[in-house]
């Protein structure tokens, strides 16, 4: 058990306790966030819980892509590529300091299932699904071409590609975005807070009982609908509304690897094709390191503990370096290794999780809660719209999301780096950071830091986070332990190799008397980060 951080906590189990809310939303990741985001902007009452941490699941394990899906193409699933490339749009104009364009280079070379003329085809039809209104259209490359673009590519039987666009993101940041608009628009929301029962009157969902973990209080939550958006342990919610008659979700764990960049040496991102199964795969710039994935494997959909498996690491650094040969990547040379599962719903599921469908169900329980499965991160805005959609109410139809910029993006990303370079002048790195997480609120971090001189440092020479960040995550971010602090409000946990377990002391000096630790409880919250390191990123294996 923790201490009580500053007020905020208490402030939030009172409203839990004495309210009545129009909606209590089970799961905070990317669906949760965004439903409660919008139901709070449509003037309704809403309750949010989420069990660990906001985006703790698989909403800070993806690929961090806002992505049209191009490989969803050969598989027919033409409604999710259109959905997808207008949810992609929606989210460059609404968070473009989180999603962000990022340009892919497919090479082609002889021999491999996706041709010249293939790409190209595939390529068009996936410009046209976007209205023609993505950030570019594609381009056709010649082999020439392709070797300016990326010269440390694979040159033996390349016969050129092609180049298109995409989005890529901060997933936890970006979860974090929407429950933080859902404050600001009225939302009571607390994190390390699982529910462990629904509450039924006259046989109908009407209420919901929890546990703060900070503190062990017990909480009795009532709503008129209770949504379960817990992603991968939807069946788990389901079977607390009872009458559970077989699974509704299949899962497939997806894992990613993170590596030194300068050893792959990539410009763009890259679309690969697995040399052993032919399957889509990607290398994504990231800063300072190039992230690998993902895999397909069938898995159980409830495992809290998902983690990448050796075979899972082998598998992608094999493909890395089929197309970046001169890397030479081994097991050493990954810096993180990480897994998250995808919710699959179970009738949009076939036998083959690699084809089977990102599309979402929405269905409602016997009695009455409202369960939302399947889907993707590029999609959340568009599943949370039809999921209010259900209880808001004939004067409350309208949803607010697609038009209202999440907090933080109210300007162009370029204008705040050139505002901030008039600030934070001779460290590019710093403000590029600050701009990248937070957006136009970078100067209130920045404020932090000036009224409190000690949190100027930076946790780590290497690494553009400093204290005033971490204060700024406790006191305005809702973070409450050292994992919510390195892996999800920051990325520092999968930057450094050993998973900035050497950080955390460092960390825990400056956050440990804004939440009040004392010396044992400071080591507790050491130990519950290593445990939670393990759980995450573990010994693959």
């Amino acid at each position: 058990m923790m201490p009580e951080p500053l007020g905020w906590r208490a402030l939030v189990r009172e409203r839990l306790r004495t309210e009545s809310f129009d909606v209590a939303i089970i799961g905070g990741g990317i669906t949760g966030a965004g439903i409660a985001r919008d139901a709070a902007l449509r003037g309704l009452r809403v309750a949010l819980l989420e069990a660990r941490d906001f985006g703790s699941g698989t909403s800070s394990r993806s690929s961090r892509l806002v992505h049209g899906g191009v490989r969803y193409l050969e598989h027919g699933h033409l409604h999710l590529v259109f959905e997808s490339s207008r949810e992609r749009r929606t989210l460059l104009r609404i968070a473009p300091h989180l999603v962000r364009p990022l340009p892919f280079t497919w090479p082609v070379y002889r021999g491999e299932r996706v041709s010249r003329f293939r790409l190209s085809v595939g390529l068009g039809l996936y410009d046209a699904l976007a209205m023609f209104r993505n950030v570019a259209r594609h381009d056709r490359l010649s082999r020439a071409e392709v070797i300016a673009r990326e010269p440390h590519l694979r040159t033996d039987e390349l016969v050129g590609g092609a180049r298109y666009f995409d989005a890529s993101t901060d997933d936890a940041r970006l979860t974090l975005a929407n429950v933080v608009a859902a404050v600001e628009g009225g939302a009571a929301v607390l994190n390390h807070a699982p529910v462990v029962a629904v509450e039924r009157v006259g046989g109908r969902a009407r209420g919901l009982h929890a546990t703060d973990e900070v503190t062990g209080q017990r909480l009795t939550v009532r709503a008129a609908t209770i949504v379960n958006a817990t992603g991968p342990w939807s069946d788990d919610i389901r079977g607390l509304e009872g009458h559970l008659e077989g699974a509704t979700i299949s899962g497939s764990r997806g894992a990613h690897i993170a590596v030194p960049r300068g050893r792959v040496a990539n410009h763009d991102a890259i679309t690969m094709i697995h040399p052993a199964d032919g399957r889509v795969l990607f290398t994504l710039p990231a800063g300072d390191q190039a992230i690998i994935g993902t895999t397909e494997v069938p898995t159980r959909p409830g495992d809290r503990d998902v983690r990448a498996s050796r075979e899972e690491v082998a598998y992608l650094l094999d493909a890395a370096n089929a197309y970046f040969p001169a890397a030479s990547l081994g097991a050493g040379d990954v810096v993180a290794a990480w897994a998250g599962i995808r919710p699959l719903a179970a009738q949009l599921s076939s036998g083959d999780v690699g084809s089977a469908s990102r599309e979402h169900a929405i269905v409602r329980g016997p009695a009455g809660v409202i369960h939302v499965t399947g889907g993707k991160l590029t999609t959340y805005r568009a599943m949370a719209e039809e999921v209010v959609n259900l209880f808001a109410g004939a004067e409350r139809r309208t949803s607010h999301t697609a038009r209202v910029v999440l907090p933080g993006g109210e300007r162009p990303r370029d204008a705040l780096l050139e505002e901030a370079a008039s600030v934070i002048a001779g460290d590019t790195p710093l403000r590029e950071h600050l701009v990248r997480a937070h957006g136009t609120r970078w100067r209130d971090v920045c404020a932090l830091a000036e009224a409190r001189p000690a949190l100027q440092a930076r946790l780590s020479a290497g690494h553009a986070v400093t204290g005033a960040e971490l204060a700024w995550a406790v006191t305005r971010e809702m973070a409450v332990t050292l994992g919510d602090l390195l892996l999800r409000r920051t990325h520092l946990a999968f930057e450094c190799p050993d998973q900035a377990l050497s950080l955390a002391p460092a960390a825990a000096a400056v956050v440990g008397p804004l939440l009040g630790w004392s010396p044992p409880e400071r080591d507790a919250a050491l130990a519950a980060y290593e445990d939670e390191v393990r759980r995450v990123f573990g010994d693959p294996g």
